[in-house]
């Protein structure tokens, strides 16, 4: 099922048209980089496509079996004899033959590995500057740090490139398209827990509930999603053991420097930051602080940056030693099931920023500067929090919503709650105050500036 992609499809595609480009893609493990491919190219009548993923091997097996492929997709008639075994002299061909072609070399990190990996790169500049002339050429890969590094100046690719597409997960409203009958309250559930990967949400059974779905997917150890869950989006860290030890202290609720530091470096021998830096760039963690102190270290969370990954180190990887002794019914009823609610409602914030976000843009509202948490420190009343959402305005002033996933509708009662909390507290510039509620409002609820419901969130 492909599933949105719309802009990188318009991306794609228009390379495509042209005589002659070259394309870098790039994002973690099933994602759905080669899917998004196959759908721009397999298709196409006016040019053949040579797909290729590379061999964890040496230049010269992967260009052995990337010929085979020519030859049986009938583009060449007889075995081509190169003069070296290099991608070179394999473009240098290809060129020669002056045909319309779409070339993708998939996996180009693993090409890397085996070979000097200045040396590579250099190879396909000089590819791209002269051996292309009636060629697409894609290059994609999954070790997000490893493609960035060549769009940075130090690398001989830098500039090379025509465009780079930086997939991501799916949108919490892209995603709801694999579980469309479900009502908003679980498809903010199922999004929450299982996140935005096609590759997940492909094997999500909708027809069952969420406890069903986590018991069968998450908690069995023999499942893929469970397996793409614990090893598979890490394995192209080289230090697995420190990945892990990281992901499972921040997924415990460890999120600031400090605490991260108090547990995985009390001797502040400074490794800490040097382990955090290829998962930062791998983005499977974020730093995030609130929009009115992004500069405040103290201030700033470091969050897992996938929603499945989240789930499952704050739940699962806590509790596998369990699995020995307990039913898994038991351990979801006294582990996962008392705070599922708050879990989920944490990433209902995460929703909602990206709605409003969306309703900004649609509506092309201007002057605003960021969206997000924000921060307060009430010296008056001596009291310090934080807002669910904050609209950031360029003349400083502040629009607040609040967030609430409830099962049943917001009454005015809690609403009356959150005013008198934000009327006491006076350093902010509070313009309008909203509030998003998943399952709507009570009737007597009247108007405010923003007043949304699940029907407006999951409205396209």
């Amino acid at each position: 099922m492909f599933v949105g992609r719309e802009k990188e499809l318009n991306i794609l595609n228009e390379e495509l048209n042209k005589q002659s480009s070259s394309i870098l893609i790039y994002g973690k493990r099933k994602i759905g980089k080669t899917t998004l491919i196959n759908k721009c190219c397999l298709n196409r009548s006016d040019k053949p496509c040579i797909y290729f993923e590379c061999l964890k091997d040496t230049e010269e097996k992967n260009v052995k079996e990337i010929l085979k492929i020519i030859k049986n997709i009938g583009l060449i008639s007889e075995w081509v004899s190169l003069e070296e075994n290099t991608f070179l002299d394999l473009f240098k061909y290809l060129n020669s033959l002056n045909k319309p072609l779409i070339v993708v070399i998939d996996e180009y990190p693993y090409l890397k590995e085996f070979t000097s990996s200045k040396t590579i790169d250099s190879v396909f500049q000089n590819i791209i500057d002269n051996y292309i002339s009636n060629i697409n050429l894609i290059i994609s890969g999954s070790h997000i740090g490893m493609m960035k590094d060549l769009l940075k100046e130090k690398n001989t690719l830098f500039g090379r490139f025509s465009r780079k597409i930086s997939l991501g997960e799916l949108s919490y409203l892209e995603a709801s398209q694999f579980y469309p009958n479900l009502s908003n309250y679980d498809k903010v559930s199922f999004y929450s827990v299982f996140g935005g990967s096609p590759y997940v949400n492909e094997k999500l059974v909708p027809d069952q509930n969420l406890m069903w779905n986590i018991m069968n997917l998450l908690m069995n150890v023999d499942n893929p999603v469970y397996i793409y869950a614990s090893s598979l989006l890490i394995s192209d860290f080289s230090n697995q053991v420190q990945a892990n030890r990281i992901l499972s202290t921040i997924g415990n609720g460890k999120k600031s420097y400090s605490e991260l530091e108090e547990v995985l470096d009390r001797n502040k021998t400074g490794l800490l930051s040097k382990y955090l830096k290829p998962l930062l760039e791998m983005e499977l963690i974020k730093k995030d602080a609130p929009i009115n102190k992004l500069n405040d270290a103290k201030k700033a969370k470091y969050e897992i940056n996938d929603n499945l990954l989240r789930f499952y180190y704050a739940y699962i990887q806590p509790n596998q030693y369990l699995y020995l002794y307990k039913d898994i019914h038991m351990i979801y009823e006294e582990e996962i099931r008392p705070s599922l609610i708050t879990f989920i409602s944490l990433r209902f914030e995460d929703i909602c920023k990206a709605f409003m976000w969306r309703y900004v843009n649609n509506n092309n509202i201007t002057g605003i500067t960021n969206i997000g948490r924000y921060y307060y420190d009430d010296s008056i009343n001596k009291t310090n929090g934080e807002f669910d959402l904050a609209i950031l305005h360029k003349n400083t002033k502040v629009d607040l919503i609040e967030v609430k996933y409830l099962s049943d509708k917001l009454k005015q009662e809690t609403i009356n709650k959150e005013l008198s909390q934000i009327n006491k507290i006076k350093e902010i510039n509070v313009d309008k105050i909203g509030f998003i509620s998943i399952n709507g409002f009570d009737n007597n609820v009247p108007d405010y500036f923003y007043k949304f419901d699940g029907d407006d969130i999951y409205k396209d």
